[in-house]
């Protein structure tokens, strides 16, 4: 064997060996990227959990109830931070035990806007609210819309009573009655979708 088979033989060892160092070295950083990811993921979807759980979470509008203010398919951001609503304000529900689901599809959840308060006195006078004798001013709802309450409703302490804007057809607490703070799930804040009518609520 000649010197130069030898220095050849030695070379050729040589980047064998460099070459299985840079891929030992590439694969270590793969699975360190793949675990960085995993991580980054794992984190991401611990974050989303807890938010959705504790302060934040969207909801679709299912029915014509909120009609032109919330149109069936709408979706919008609850904050379950806020449990404690004024009047005007449009929340989240569980539905009322004494309203009973229509059918299987029919939502555990209902949105409203909270009319009455802990105390007052709700009633209707020629198609318009009252609220303690007097009249309500309801700037969200269209012009002429006509509102009908059988008899004065009282509201309880830790109740709310809740109406829908599409005041023909919502069945709400004009029906149920006043519902209990407990049910609350939080104040709707947000319509998210479509991006067309995006905005505060």
């Amino acid at each position: 064997m000649t010197h130069s088979d030898t220095t050849e033989g030695a070379t050729h060892e040589t980047g064998s060996r460099r070459r299985a160092v840079e891929a030992r070295a590439a694969s270590r950083a793969r699975n360190r990227a793949i675990r960085s990811w995993a991580v980054t993921i794992v984190v991401a979807l611990g974050i989303t959990l807890v938010v959705k759980t504790w302060f934040y979470q969207p909801y679709s509008i299912p029915s014509t109830s909120m009609v032109p203010t919330l149109e069936v398919g709408d979706r919008v951001v609850v904050s379950k931070l806020n449990t404690d609503p004024g009047r005007g304000d449009i929340i989240v529900f569980e539905r009322p035990a004494n309203d009973p689901a229509s059918g299987p599809d029919a939502p555990d959840v209902l949105i409203k806007r909270v009319i009455g308060m802990p105390g007052d006195t709700v009633s209707a006078t020629d198609g318009k609210v009252y609220v303690n004798g007097k009249p309500l001013r309801e700037a969200y709802l269209p012009t002429g819309t006509m509102t009908d309450i059988a008899e004065p409703i009282d509201v309880p302490a830790g109740h709310y009573l809740v109406m829908g804007d599409n005041r023909r057809v919502s069945q709400d607490g004009r029906v149920f009655g006043p519902i209990s703070k407990r049910l609350i799930v939080g104040r709707a804040i947000l319509r998210i979708w479509p991006i067309g009518r995006f905005g505060k609520l």
